[in-house]
């Protein structure tokens, strides 16, 4: 199963290598290497930023539903079972699914797992010839090359050269640091984005997944990824901070062009709050 996802991966990995040792004529650097990692993550996430949107669109039609929520909570106070089986009928009514919002996070844990096991195991194939193998594995960021761990057995470092484990370490630290915290934050912010949306139990356990868990892998389980790796998931917080961003910016613009259609197709016109007060519109003629 998992090398139905790692052929696609290595393939555009294979991809931007293969640009940038172009560009920079310099096939079997750290920063051509680098870049092809980050750019691998760039081309994925533009493939799952449909999944993202209709994320964002269930949340906020999660919010308008809030008063009724409310409603029901109130109504069923006592009755857990009863609220939840309302709950998911008022869902269903209006054509919202929970579990849309967690398919970003669900989709990206299955390609991480396969960038992993490509980098980990980089090996000749169908795309990658030895000498490709060969140029990721002596490829060096600051000294430390990409394919190498802090947790690597003595032997295993010691076959890059003049590399040491502080050396490693050096590297990959900040990384597992930046990206614990770029994690949380983004985490975060969504929440913030989200404060007044329906809680549910899948909502809950991803946004704690994302919230806590997440961060504290990255700093629990970097000693033992590849720092190409620690690239990676560096470069995705940063494409998510980004794209939250641009998607929050489209759709809030997108709501306020319907409010405007709305309010001119309505025969009655703007609502009381916006019409001018009595006399108002007839200042400053005599």
């Amino acid at each position: 199963m998992l090398d139905v996802i790692c052929y696609p991966v290595s393939a555009i990995l294979w991809f931007w290598h293969k640009v940038f040792a172009f560009v920079l004529q310099s096939p079997d650097s750290g920063v051509c290497w680098t870049l092809a990692v980050v750019f691998l993550v760039f081309t994925l996430r533009l493939i799952l930023i449909r999944p993202f949107i209709k994320q964002v669109r269930t949340q906020r039609q999660m919010q308008k539903l809030q008063p009724k929520i409310k409603e029901l909570q109130s109504k069923h106070k006592g009755d857990r079972q009863r609220l939840t089986a309302e709950m998911q009928q008022l869902q269903r009514d209006h054509g919202v699914n929970p579990l849309l919002g967690c398919l970003p996070v669900l989709l990206q844990i299955p390609v991480f797992f396969a960038l992993f096991h490509v980098l980990r195991s980089f090996k000749p194939n169908s795309l990658f010839s030895a000498t490709d193998v060969q140029s990721f594995l002596d490829a060096k960021l600051f000294g430390a090359p990409l394919s190498a761990a802090i947790t690597m057995p003595v032997e295993h470092i010691e076959a890059f050269g003049e590399v040491s484990r502080l050396a490693i370490a050096a590297v990959a630290v900040p990384l597992m640091v930046i990206a614990a915290v770029a994690t949380h934050f983004t985490a975060r912010a969504n929440l913030a984005r989200s404060a007044t949306t329906l809680s549910t139990p899948q909502t809950t356990m991803m946004n704690n997944l994302a919230l806590w868990v997440f961060p504290i892998g990255a700093i629990v389980g970097g000693p033992f990824l590849p720092i190409a790796i620690g690239i990676y998931w560096l470069a995705n917080n940063g494409w998510t901070l980004a794209q939250q961003h641009w998607v929050l910016r489209r759709l809030d613009a997108e709501e306020t062009a319907d409010r405007t259609l709305a309010v001119k197709a309505s025969p009655s016109g703007p609502p009381p709050s916006a019409r001018p007060a009595p006399g108002q519109g007839r200042r400053g003629k005599r």
